[in-house]
C-alpha cells in the first residue's frame, strides 16, 4: 500500500505564511470614531424598538454568517489540496494535467467512414509489453480483429440488387478475415479458404498467389495479399489483432457490384526464443474486388473477381523475399544499411499507398 505524498516543506511554508497573512487581515481592528458612532445611533434605536425584524437576527443574516463560515473551511481545505495536487497531479482523476494515461487515449474509436485527412496524433511514448502489446501505438483506440471489418448496409446499386450487395460486401470481408486475421494463415500455413473465395479462372491473380506460396521470390510475393510469419522465428504476442479502416462499393463496370476494401492491421509479437520483448508490425493493404455476372461474363458465380490488391508493411525487413514478415525488434541493433526508401508513418491512412513502393523506414512502431 502506497504512503501518502508528502508536501515539501518550501510548499507548507508558504501555505502557513499565507494562512497567517489571512489571520491577521481578518482580525478585529479598533472600531473608527464614524463607526461608533453608528453603533451608538442602532443602539438607541434598538432600544425604541425601531429597527426591522430580522437585523441581525433573521434568517438572511443567518444565511450570510453560515456561508461565510462555509467558505472559511472549504478554503483551508482547497489550499492544502492544491497542495497536495501540486505535487502529485496524478491523484487527481483523470490526470488533467497530462502527467499519466488518461481513459480518453485508450478509448475505441468511432467506426471510419471516410478517408482520413492525416495521420493518428502522437502517443505517448511506452514500451509494449505482452500484457500491453499495443502501448504507445495509435493502434490502442483501433477496433480488435473481425469485429472492426464493419459491412455498410447493403442497398441496390447499378442494377444489382442489394441482396447481390450484401453477398458481394460479405465475401469480401471473408477474405479479409481468412487473409490477414486467419491463425492459420499467420503462422505460414496456406491460406486455403482465401485462395478458395477467388474466381479459378482468373489465372493470372491465382497463379502469382500459389507460385509465391509454394517458391516466393520478388516477383511471386505471397505477402501482397497475406499476411504471413514465420512460426520458427516470431509467434503472436497475445491473440489481438488491431485494424482500422473502411469498406465501400458502387457499381462495377461488368454488370456487377465493385467494392473497395483499406485496412491496416497491426501485429505484435515476440521471438520464439523465450524472450519477452515485444515489437508490432504493421500492414496496410487495399483491396478491389467485384463479382460479374456470370450470364453476361465467363466467371464462376460466388467467387471474387480481384481487380487490385496493394499492400504496404512498416516494421519488416526489406529486400526478403521468402514469403514471411520479418519483425525488427529494438534490441536488435541492426547494423544493415539504412533502407532505401523514404521515411515513412505506418499509421498514416490519409494517402494512397500505390502499386510500386520502395522498402523505406517505420518512424513508428
Amino acid at each position: 500500500m502506497s504512503e501518502d505524498p508528502k508536501i515539501p516543506d518550501d510548499v507548507w511554508e508558504q501555505f502557513v505564511r499565507d494562512t497567517e497573512r489571512d489571520i491577521r487581515a481578518s482580525a478585529p481592528k479598533e472600531p473608527s470614531a464614524r463607526a461608533r458612532e453608528v453603533t451608538e445611533r442602532l443602539r438607541r434605536q434598538e432600544a425604541r424598538g425601531e429597527l426591522p425584524e430580522g437585523w441581525r437576527t433573521g434568517p438572511a443574516w443567518q444565511q450570510k454568517k453560515s456561508r461565510r463560515g462555509l467558505w472559511g473551511v472549504l478554503g483551508v481545505a482547497v489550499a492544502v489540496v492544491v497542495a497536495v495536487v501540486a505535487v502529485k497531479p496524478s491523484l487527481v482523476p483523470g490526470d488533467p494535467f497530462g502527467g499519466g494515461t488518461s481513459e480518453a487515449a485508450s478509448s475505441p474509436l468511432p467506426v471510419e467512414t471516410a478517408a482520413p485527412t492525416t495521420a493518428p496524433g502522437a502517443v505517448d511514448p511506452e514500451t509494449p509489453t505482452l500484457d500491453d502489446p499495443f502501448a504507445g501505438s495509435p493502434a490502442k483506440q483501433w477496433a480488435d480483429g473481425e469485429a472492426g471489418i464493419v459491412v455498410p448496409k447493403a442497398k441496390a446499386v447499378g442494377g444489382q440488387s442489394a441482396a447481390k450487395v450484401g453477398q458481394v460486401l460479405e465475401l469480401t470481408k471473408k477474405l479479409l478475415v481468412e487473409s490477414n486475421l486467419d491463425p492459420a494463415t499467420l503462422r505460414g500455413e496456406r491460406p486455403t479458404a482465401a485462395l478458395a473465395l477467388l474466381d479459378p479462372k482468373q489465372d493470372e491473380v491465382l497463379d502469382r498467389l500459389k507460385t509465391g506460396l509454394r517458391k516466393p521470390d520478388k516477383d511471386h510475393d505471397p505477402l501482397s495479399m497475406f499476411s504471413r510469419f514465420d512460426p520458427a522465428e516470431v509467434r503472436p504476442a497475445g491473440d489481438v489483432v488491431k485494424l482500422r479502416g473502411r469498406i465501400t462499393f458502387k457499381a462495377g463496370e461488368h454488370a456487377s457490384v465493385a467494392v473497395h476494401a483499406d485496412y491496416t492491421f497491426v501485429y505484435p509479437v515476440v521471438r520464439t526464443d523465450g524472450t519477452t520483448e515485444v515489437t508490432r508490425t504493421i500492414v496496410r493493404r487495399v483491396l478491389e474486388v467485384e463479382l460479374p455476372d456470370p450470364a453476361k461474363y465467363q466467371v464462376t458465380p460466388g467467387r471474387l473477381t480481384v481487380l487490385r490488391y496493394d499492400e504496404s508493411a512498416g516494421n519488416t525487413s526489406c529486400d526478403v523475399y521468402d514469403g514471411f514478415l520479418h519483425p525488427e525488434f529494438p534490441s536488435s541493433g541492426s547494423t544493415e544499411p539504412t533502407p532505401p526508401g523514404e521515411t515513412r508513418d505506418p499509421y498514416d491512412r490519409s494517402e494512397d499507398i500505390g502499386r510500386v513502393k520502395d522498402c523505406g523506414t517505420a518512424s513508428r512502431v
